[in-house]
């Protein structure tokens, strides 16, 4: 048994106080307008405070439910590991308070709001952790706790959010209270806690769980590398060059602007490494510009893999940095070791060193082999890099609406699930779409490559849902509900199922073998198909934005939706919605692509110009604006006169507007040619005012109104009613005229 005694709470003089925090707020640079009140309704002023205040006593524990694997059960179970089965790399996940929660979900609405004074106020990790993670004290009595059971900090998170730290089972299990067994499933031997784990009753509500205590690890999205045919077009069989890209989804008149990614950085999550020679034989055989990755190795170099990694990791790398060819490609490999998978390593060295605007994960691992402490890392770790304004992409994977079956089973048997690593609202799902170009291609590709590009590609080709399912394998695009997440305020739209949970995709890429992405590898030119290369492609479009808006984005979904949205009301078109095809596969009915929003492949494709030249209309303010042609109207006794209105609209304004008028005399009456204006709300409409014959002459104050919903403009309109008066000829009978 371990004993501690906690740290008393540390009081600080409120004068500290108030410096310290004034101090923080000048370090944020916020804007003037944006200083934040010190009190805490402001999602700026939340500060960890200190929980772990009792004894931490290792015979007072708590279960830490759903952190075993649904593999690492009774019929695979081969017996326990030796005790100095070595298990490094591990991240115990520490928790904010209830308190901390609510204000940094408060404070990413107001980031992600144009209207807000925090608009892009995007935090540091140092800043984060002062902020939303766990206090000082905590994460020390933690750290001496793992220590004290023999095991070897490595690193408290500078956002505070987790502790990495390495021992050997038999220590684990001391501490944890589980066993650690080997599972020999199929052909596979895999290592594994028996049990949840358990940990101190004193920790309840700071430490969230283990991540992890088994070697089961996220799939790569991709169906590995095959060598094309000579002729990058053959017959019926195209391969997709950088060019072809750059044809099909409009990026070329950015590359010609001179958006290309220059001064903006994409970084890659990965757990192999690479041969760079390969990435520059992919570069020259393209005609890219030459540019080599940075190549980061986050603790020992786990080498180069073999398998579908080295094939991930090149693309991933290659691919991202064709779409952004002048952007700094930050490739962080991370080594899996007996018991963390390299890419949570990875990733969360992106986040914890800030590394760049956007990044991209081509993995998957669904929402029940996640486990909770497995859902709440990453969850915590999108949280943490969308305040600190990073756009993260995550493929859907590859197995359809089977997302906990592997995409090269035969039959799905797990039913309907998703990629736990997309479906937090923190990060952005990049779906799968596939060519339908086989009826005419001749449509769509030439004859021949160009010379130094390689390209083939003509113009955009219309795309289905990404299913090639019936080669053999699932192999689908990933898409469905989330069991775990709650639907966020930005999914909205026509087509998102109203079902009160995070929907997967968000957007989709083409991503099927028949049309695949060349790379090279070893030397050698391969094709290769899969969500994979979906997402390093659309981190590199976003790495675009980035460049021509000159500032992170955050969690781009926010922009995504409401530029759907302006879309389907006549704004830019910056989506190919995908209207055919479906992501069921064999054993497993998934969804059907249909018009809007749909589960097969989300919002759709994109035209890379248009997305990039109208980013801005998702964060302008949608409103009207009514005018009248006269600011004065003048109207005779027993006759009428008349104005025109006019309403126009910006910022994907799209409701319908109603015109009144107060402040007429009682004899003059007012009529509208269309008393309301329907959606989008533009148009024009005339005001009549007549006059009854016994109308008072005078000026009068009136106030014309255009109204939508709880918004309303008025205009001013001076009313002059004049009378007609009779001259009578002396001792005649009749009318001679008027005055």
């Amino acid at each position: 048994m371990f004993l501690f005694f906690a740290t008393p709470s540390r009081r600080r003089p409120f004068s500290f106080l108030v410096v310290t925090i004034f101090l923080t707020l000048l370090s944020q640079d916020i804007p003037a307008r944006a200083q934040p009140p010190a009190d805490p309704s402001n999602p700026l002023f939340s500060q960890p405070q200190d929980r772990i205040t009792t004894f931490i006593d290792d015979e007072q524990r708590i279960v830490l439910s759903g952190n075993r694997h649904p593999l690492a059960i009774a019929q695979y179970d081969a017996g326990a590991v030796s005790p100095t089965y070595r298990m490094d790399g591990m991240v115990l996940t520490l928790l904010p308070d209830a308190a901390q929660q609510d204000a940094l979900e408060q404070l990413l609405d107001a980031q992600h709001n144009p209207e807000s004074p925090y608009f892009h106020q995007w935090l540091t990790p140092e800043q984060y952790g002062e902020r939303f993670g766990v206090s000082e004290s905590d994460a020390a009595q933690v750290t001496a706790w793992l220590q004290a059971h023999g095991m070897e900090v490595a690193e408290v998170t500078p956002g505070l959010g987790s502790v990495v730290f390495s021992g050997s089972a038999e220590q684990v299990e001391s501490a944890f209270h589980t066993q650690i067994h080997t599972y020999k499933i199929g052909n596979e031997v895999h290592h594994a806690n028996a049990n949840d784990p358990e940990i101190p009753a004193a920790f309840a509500g700071v430490v969230g769980g283990v991540v992890s205590l088994h070697d089961f690890r996220s799939a790569p999205m991709n169906n590995g590398a095959r060598i094309p045919v000579p002729e990058f077009t053959s017959g019926g069989t195209y391969y997709l060059a950088p060019a072809d890209f750059a044809t099909i989804y409009d990026l070329t008149p950015l590359y010609q602007q001179s958006i290309n990614g220059g001064g903006q950085s994409v970084a890659i999550v990965a757990r192999s490494n690479i041969n760079i020679a390969d990435v520059r034989q992919f570069r020259t055989s393209f005609g890219l510009p030459g540019n080599d990755p940075q190549i980061i190795v986050n603790g020992a170099d786990p080498g180069i893999l073999g398998s579908g990694e080295e094939t991930e990791a090149d693309l991933d790398v290659e691919w991202s940095g064709a779409v952004a060819r002048n952007a700094a490609i930050k490739f962080v490999v991370s080594k899996s070791t007996n018991s963390s998978d390299g890419v949570y390593l990875s990733a969360q060295y992106i986040v914890g060193h800030n590394l760049a605007p956007v990044m991209s994960m081509s993995f998957s691992l669904c929402e029940a082999a996640l486990g909770s402490s497995g859902n709440s890392f990453i969850n915590s770790l999108w949280q943490q890099a969308a305040a600190q304004g990073i756009t993260v992409f995550v493929s859907s994977g590859d197995s359809g609406a089977a997302g906990c079956d592997s995409a090269s089973a035969s039959r799905a048997t797990q039913g309907r699930a998703v990629n736990g690593l997309c479906s937090t609202p923190y990060s952005v799902c990049v779906g799968g779409t596939e060519f339908n170009d086989t009826s005419n291609p001749s449509l769509y590709w030439s004859r021949t490559n160009a010379s130094g590009t390689q390209s083939s590609a003509v113009s955009y080709i219309p795309e289905v849902a990404w299913n090639e399912s019936s080669a053999g394998g699932l192999w689908a695009t990933g898409g469905g509900m989330s069991a775990i997440y709650a639907k966020p305020s930005w999914q909205t739209g026509s087509g998102v199922p109203a079902d009160g949970k995070r929907d997967v995709p968000d957007v989709s890429l083409t991503s099927a073998g028949h049309d695949g992405y060349l790379i090279y590898q070893n030397g050698g030119l391969y094709v290769v198909g899969g969500t994979s290369p979906a997402a390093p492609s659309f981190a590199g479009a976003m790495a675009l934005v980035v460049q021509n808006s000159a500032a992170r984005q955050g969690n781009a979904n926010t922009a995504f939706y409401s530029l759907a949205t302006r879309q389907r009301a006549g704004g830019a078109s910056v989506f190919h919605d995908i209207t055919s095809g479906n992501n069921s596969v064999p054993g497993q009915t998934g969804f059907a692509a249909t018009t809007g929003y749909d589960q097969a492949t989300g919002l759709g494709s994109i035209d890379g110009l248009v997305l990039v030249s109208h980013w801005s209309d998702a964060t302008s303010t949608p409103a009207f604006h009514a005018a009248a042609s006269a600011s004065s109207l003048t109207v005779k006794n027993g006759s009428n006169n008349s104005i025109t209105l006019t309403v126009t609209v910006s910022g994907g304004f799209n409701a319908p507007v109603a015109f009144s008028v107060t402040g007429l005399p009682s004899a003059v009456s007012a009529t509208f040619t269309h008393a309301s204006l329907a959606a989008p709300g533009s148009g024009t409409s005339v005001l009549k005012l007549s006059a009854a014959s016994g109308a008072k002459a005078g000026s009068y104050s009136a106030t014309v109104s255009a109204t939508s919903g709880t918004t309303k403009q008025q205009i001013p309109l001076a009313v002059t009613c004049t009378s007609a008066v009779v001259r009578r000829s002396e001792g005649g009978p009749g009318p001679r005229g008027n005055f």
